[in-house]
């Protein structure tokens, strides 16, 4: 009797982790942005740290690619970061502009912001690729459901919130969760199970907690993930 068949590494650690991932998407800040309900102020208070956080996810992305053993892992990365750099940063200071606020005068990152980029980066800094990705992938993964939900659900009239929305919900994001995605279990049998359930766990958790720390305008922040 043959055994079952062992699930991929990202359907293993996205099963695992089912619970708060569902919350995280489901926040009542992700249904408000669905909605078109959302406090202009509290949409800039969340550009005002993810700004801050992306850049730092930045450098998390190019320590993995410098992991990277071969060219077609390199490939994935370079649109993984490319993702970043050319389209969301600027996309999050356009958005930032459009609801009146300002890159000259952004607060300090908050603890929930600077523990998720911690997180990153540390495990980034350990130079094996699954793991880094482990911990690389939930937020990526999850603006992609997040967009593919809200699309599904009627793109509100607001136009901020209509082209939040458009910008994870295209074809080609599609496409580099599937890459990226598709990677982490190529490479994952150079991992430890555990290594790599453990920064995805954290990052998932972290997701959920910068939704919060959003959604409150830092009330919620300090507590730690």
């Amino acid at each position: 009797m043959s055994s079952p068949a062992r699930l991929p590494e990202s359907a293993r650690l996205r099963e695992r982790g089912a619970a708060t991932w569902a919350v995280a998407v489901t926040h009542p800040m992700v249904v408000a942005i669905g909605s078109g309900t959302l406090p202009h102020e509290t949409f800039r208070f969340y550009f005002e740290q993810n700004v801050q956080y992306l850049h730092e996810y930045v450098r998390a992305i190019a320590l993995t690619i410098a992991a990277a053993p071969d060219r077609s892992s390199q490939s994935v990365l370079a649109r993984f970061l490319g993702q970043i750099v050319d389209v969301e940063i600027p996309a999050n200071l356009a958005f930032l502009a459009r609801l009146g606020g300002s890159a000259a005068s952004l607060p300090d990152p908050l603890p929930t912001t600077r523990g998720y980029a911690s997180h990153l980066l540390a495990t980034a800094r350990e130079g094996n690729m699954a793991v880094a990705l482990a911990a690389l992938l939930p937020c990526q993964w999850s603006y992609g459901e997040i967009g593919q939900r809200l699309t599904a659900s009627g793109v509100p009239d607001d136009p901020v919130y209509a082209d939040w929305i458009a910008m994870f919900s295209g074809d080609g994001y599609d496409d580099l969760v599937r890459a990226s995605t598709g990677l982490l279990d190529s490479c994952a049998r150079d991992a430890s199970p555990a290594a790599t359930a453990a920064a995805f766990d954290r990052a998932t958790a972290y997701e959920l907690a910068f939704w919060e720390m959003a959604y409150t305008r830092g009330a919620s922040d300090g507590a730690g993930v």
